[in-house]
């Protein structure tokens, strides 16, 4: 790990436990805040004018990880958009700890990393235990601009969006005893796309099926993987947790 991730770490807040939700402060018109972080200035300029076009508010911009967490503590934004795999000496290791340190700010802030790979073991390291207000997409993959800016508002709500291939190799990775084989083929469909941070709506699209068929099947999910109700009910998450093999 590089010493300026180090310092960044070791001078990083605690994250406050009672929070269990992204509650920055929002802008005086509503829009979502957002930092750009990329070491290219023509990528950082063109996904500033991207998210600006879909009225994201683009509060700052930073050239390299030191000063992307920086400008997060200091202008507290809903999001984080992390394209930094070209920055010199900046390994996958160190990327990882910056996502982590944007996470544990209080309050916490989402985070949408861009990347060159399709690392499924980078991927599951950072969501760790939290999938909430996280997403990784491959560059070069992106449908459109609106499915880019979709999956930004998506995160920076506290929802989940991986790149589907990721999704597809987490899958090729799975053990024959892990609960989510017991799956059904379509069931594991459901489930890849939630992880995508799909809505009921897209699945329905998608699979050409009607919204109570895929809130059927999300039920049967939620009963073969033993994710019964609770106070808070993040069924939804716990479930993407299980697909991610946590």
């Amino acid at each position: 790990m590089s010493v300026a991730v180090r310092t960044l770490r070791s001078a990083s807040p605690p994250l406050h436990r009672g929070r269990s939700r992204l509650t920055p402060a929002p802008s005086m018109d509503g829009a979502i805040r957002v930092v750009v972080g990329s070491h290219d200035p023509l990528p950082r300029a063109g996904i500033t004018q991207v998210l600006r076009e879909a009225t994201i508010d683009v509060v700052a911009s930073a050239s390299n990880a030191a000063d992307l967490v920086r400008k997060a503590r200091a202008y507290h934004p809903d999001l984080a958009v992390m394209d930094l795999d070209t920055e010199p000496g900046l390994s996958d290791r160190d990327r990882a700890a910056v996502a982590g340190i944007l996470r544990s700010i209080d309050p916490p802030v989402a985070v949408l990393i861009l990347s060159l790979s399709a690392d499924e073991r980078f991927v599951v390291d950072v969501v760790g235990e939290r999938p909430q207000g996280f997403g990784f997409l491959v560059k070069g993959r992106f449908g459109d601009v609106e499915e880019f800016t979709a999956s930004a508002r998506h995160v920076a709500a506290g929802g989940t969006a991986i790149d589907p291939i990721v999704i597809s190799r987490l899958a090729g990775r799975r053990r024959t005893d892990d609960p989510v084989a017991e799956l059904t083929p379509r069931e594991r469909e459901v489930l890849a796309l939630m992880a995508e941070g799909r809505s009921n709506q897209f699945i329905a699209r998608q699979l050409v099926v009607t919204i109570p068929g895929v809130e059927r099947h999300i039920t049967s999910i939620y009963a073969k993987l033993e994710l019964w109700s609770n106070g808070d009910d993040h069924r939804r998450v716990r479930a993407i947790l299980r697909y991610l093999g946590r």
